[in-house]
């Protein structure tokens, strides 16, 4: 059935669930679980800004980021082969978050994404958008998605 399985993760209590679910998923399939996180891009820098100061603060970026994403995926990881979990984990940063994790599902040859979503209704949804839904729309694999 489902041989590769990509799951984003962001490190939230919600994304746990995503987690669980997903090794619970893949362990009877055989399956390997794909952990991705992909982080925004740093911010465009305020007019006037001195460029070694945006050179800075991007640096900072880059290491926060990429920190933040290595202590996900190796949490990730762990669980994955408590579980005996084939793992694979992958972090990139990206100016869209949601087709990021579209292309990353295509180049990493999975089957099967499996997301969560805070279901936040139609207000909430304009407020804050919906990864989830930026990705359904633009995906042409399966997605399964966990309120």
């Amino acid at each position: 059935m489902f041989k590769r399985i990509l799951v984003p993760v962001d490190g939230s209590e919600l994304a746990d669930r995503a987690i669980q679910a997903s090794l619970g998923l893949a362990a009877p399939l055989g399956a390997t679980v794909v952990g991705y996180v992909a982080e925004p891009m740093p911010q465009l820098p305020a007019v006037g800004r001195p460029p070694s100061a945006v050179a800075r603060e991007n640096a900072l970026h880059d290491q926060r980021t990429e920190a933040h994403a290595h202590q996900v995926l190796a949490r990730f990881e762990s669980l994955a082969k408590e579980a005996g979990v084939r793992f694979e984990g992958h972090f990139e940063q990206a100016p869209l978050v949601d087709q990021a994790i579209v292309d990353a599902a295509e180049a990493k040859g999975c089957d099967l994404i499996l997301m969560v979503t805070h279901g936040r209704g139609a207000f909430g949804e304009f407020l804050f958008g919906s990864h989830t839904k930026a990705v359904l729309s633009r995906c042409k694999l399966p997605l399964l998605v966990l309120h």
